[in-house]
């Protein structure tokens, strides 16, 4: 998708909650602009003794609520569009899991494959040199994103530490464990996929065990979910990444497609089934549908060809508005990225609490944790999408999130 136009459509998310909700001018004005944006530039030295600039962004949308919080992502057509969206979609994904942070998203316009790990070591400590100015445990706390992962955060983590001569652990999150990450960490977007639509499910008086499942995006979170909703019992019949894809209406074997994802990094070798494309992928008759990609996979051209009954949104903004339209006339259920994606977050927050307090918890008083608050928040934007008999489950999400930040600017007498 365009980034103009994915930030345009953020935007006019927030803008339909704020027409539904009769908010005034003046909130609306400050829910649609970004608080604070950096743009910087990047020397970076080369393995071959040649400098390189590279173009960078870290985004505060707003900080009302608590400290920003959003991932910062290594592509080659990331743009400050691309980010100002991100960062503005992290505000009210924050909202919905009742976390104490505003939205901030960071990114750097570079192919990290194309880079050493010396280099991309560099490339990272001096992003973090750069935006230093502007993060702290109180004021933004980064985590990864696209292409970045907990290595390029401790390296971040570190760089932070360096610049303010004390150990700073809490100003990034998704660092590994040696460094004070979070247990569950790895999963948690993936994990919150689940238990949302593990909650959705049950409302309508089923279970994910024999549900048919296809998976767009075969990358960290998709894998993960692929799994984690094969252990409940369901049935993972497509797959696919950005290349290659598998359909197999018996079912596949997720480990096995993890193992020869790994050793080839394709799914082009898996023995079973039929070799698909991932345009195919979205056409698959399937009860729940998990896009696990980039932004606008499902779009005017291809809509009428998807055959779901339940959408789960892992990636952000996987859905066109129009698209959008037509599924909810069909009667797909949505489960907007706010919600379905917003495991990451969630415990980005706990490892930033343990981070804070020095208390470290398990695994599972994680996940209990996590279950308990994105449960909580389905309910509410279930009990709020019936009680304003609103049209479909993204604008209730909206909803919520649009109220609750905007009580927040009314309590603080920012509006």
């Amino acid at each position: 998708m365009e980034n103009n136009l994915f930030y345009q459509r953020a935007i006019s998310l927030v803008q339909k909650a704020c027409d539904n909700l009769g908010l005034d001018e003046a909130t609306r004005q400050v829910l649609t602009e970004p608080k604070r944006a950096v743009e910087v530039a990047i020397p970076v030295k080369m393995d071959d003794g040649s400098t390189r600039v590279f173009k960078g962004w870290r985004v505060l949308h707003t900080d009302v609520m608590g400290p920003g919080k959003g991932g910062i992502r290594f592509h080659p057509e990331t743009t400050f569009d691309e980010v100002k969206a991100l960062a503005t979609l992290m505000t009210f994904k924050c909202a919905i899991a009742g976390l104490p942070y505003g939205g901030g998203k960071g990114g750097v316009q570079v192919n990290p494959r194309e880079l050493s790990v010396m280099e991309l070591e560099r490339l990272s400590r001096g992003y973090i040199r750069a935006i230093a100015p502007v993060i702290g445990v109180d004021k933004d706390v980064p985590a990864p994103d696209v292409y970045t992962n907990p290595q390029i955060m401790a390296w971040m983590m570190d760089e932070f530490s360096i610049i303010q001569q004390n150990p700073e652990f809490g100003v990034i999150t998704g660092k590994p464990l040696s460094v004070g990450g979070s247990k569950g960490r790895v999963s948690a977007t993936a994990q919150g996929s689940l238990y949302v639509t593990r909650a959705a499910y049950r409302s309508m008086g089923r279970e994910l065990a024999g549900a048919t499942v296809c998976v767009h995006g075969y990358g960290n979170a998709g894998a993960i979910a692929a799994r984690l909703f094969a252990a409940e019992g369901a049935k993972i019949i497509a797959i696919c990444d950005s290349k290659s894809g598998v359909y197999d209406p018996q079912g596949i074997n997720v480990d096995l497609a993890d193992e020869i994802k790994a050793k080839t990094g394709s799914l082009k070798t898996y023995p079973n089934g039929k070799q698909v494309t991932p345009d195919d992928v979205l056409e698959i008759p399937c009860d729940i549908f998990l896009p696990a990609s980039l932004e606008g996979i499902i779009h005017e051209g291809n809509v009428d060809k998807i055959q779901t009954s339940l959408i789960s949104e892992l990636a952000n903004g996987p859905i066109t508005p129009e698209a959008d339209e037509v599924l909810n006339k069909k009667g797909v259920i949505i489960l907007p990225d706010i919600l379905a994606s917003a495991g990451g977050v969630t415990v980005s927050y706990f490892e930033w609490v343990q981070n804070r307090t020095g208390l470290y918890w398990s695994d599972a008083e994680v996940q209990e944790r996590l279950e308990n608050m994105l449960v909580d928040a389905f309910y509410t934007i279930k009990k709020f999408k019936e009680e304003k008999n609103w049209d479909n489950w993204r604008a209730a999400a909206f909803g919520v999130a649009v109220q609750r930040v905007a009580k927040a600017l009314k309590d603080r007498g920012w509006c």
